[in-house]
């Protein structure tokens, strides 16, 4: 189940953008804003980093040390673009994978993404969204159990809660290996609390907070180079464990430097997932 190294670089630098000192309470509405109001306060602050190849990396990081996991692991769809056939076969696949990976009981799958870094246009003119290019966490003490009640019927939500559970994203290329905009994941060791700010995503009915976060020269970044179309990386987004294992590992989509000139757009998938105990 793991991957073979693609690769021989050991690491390159780039920048990655942090939310910028400064802003008590960030917000960026998901649709127009009312009259008057600013799409968002966010300002972005471009620092310098090194992003090692986690490949060569003994032992391999795990779900609960570094935050994240890459997994090798054949998928039978055939069309990413297609949300019928995503939800028909990819989820059941997700759903095996989250399973194997974390040993939970239970696994809900609620939402996937699409992304591509050209102009972002599929089958029947389904469109996806641009790589995520800020450094950030989609889910905050606040936020995940407040999705798991949007998700659950209240008594099986409070049953849920009152036990461990995970948020993971399980991200996977969709096309050939990704050489443009490749995502770079953090060490959840290097990362403190006062690093994340809470920030409200408002969309129509309803406020989804996700964290933002402050540059750290403590941070240690990795990325898996080349990641091809059979292989999933998984990312911890919450974890409601409190003894010590990794709580989360931010994530950013990055301009990697050595990217060839006419490189194929970076085409990828993520799928949203509570894992539960």
């Amino acid at each position: 189940m793991s991957a073979d190294t693609t690769t021989v670089v050991d690491a390159v630098e780039a920048e990655v953008n942090y939310l910028a000192p400064g802003i008590d309470q960030p917000f960026i509405y998901a649709y127009k804003p009312p009259p008057g109001m600013p799409r968002g306060n966010i300002v972005l602050e471009p620092r310098r980093v090194v992003i090692r190849n986690a490949r060569p990396l003994v032992p391999q990081p795990s779900l609960d040390r570094e935050g994240f996991l890459l997994r090798r692991y054949a998928t039978e769809i055939v069309d990413f673009y297609d949300d019928e056939e995503v939800k028909r076969v990819y989820y059941p696949e997700v759903e095996e994978l989250v399973r194997d990976a974390t040993g939970a009981s239970a696994v809900v799958m609620f939402d996937h993404i699409r992304r591509n870094s050209s102009t972002p246009l599929g089958e029947g003119g389904v469109r996806a969204q641009a790589p995520a290019a800020a450094v950030h966490n989609d889910y905050t003490d606040k936020s995940a159990p407040h999705r798991v009640r949007d998700l659950l019927e209240s008594a099986e939500a409070e049953a849920r809660l009152k036990k461990r559970y995970l948020e993971i994203n399980v991200w996977r290329s969709t096309a050939g290996p990704v050489v443009s905009w490749p995502l770079a994941v953090c060490d959840a060791r290097s990362i403190e609390r006062p690093d994340l700010f809470a920030a409200e995503r408002r969309h129509p009915g309803r406020v989804h907070e996700i964290y933002y976060v402050a540059y750290n020269p403590n941070h240690r970044w990795f990325y898996f180079p080349e990641m091809r179309r059979d292989e999933v990386l998984f990312i911890k987004c919450f974890d409601s464990a409190t003894d010590g294992r990794a709580r989360l590992s931010v994530h950013t989509a990055f301009e990697d430097p050595t990217t060839p000139a006419g490189a194929p757009p970076r085409e990828s998938i993520e799928i949203r997932t509570f894992a539960f105990f």
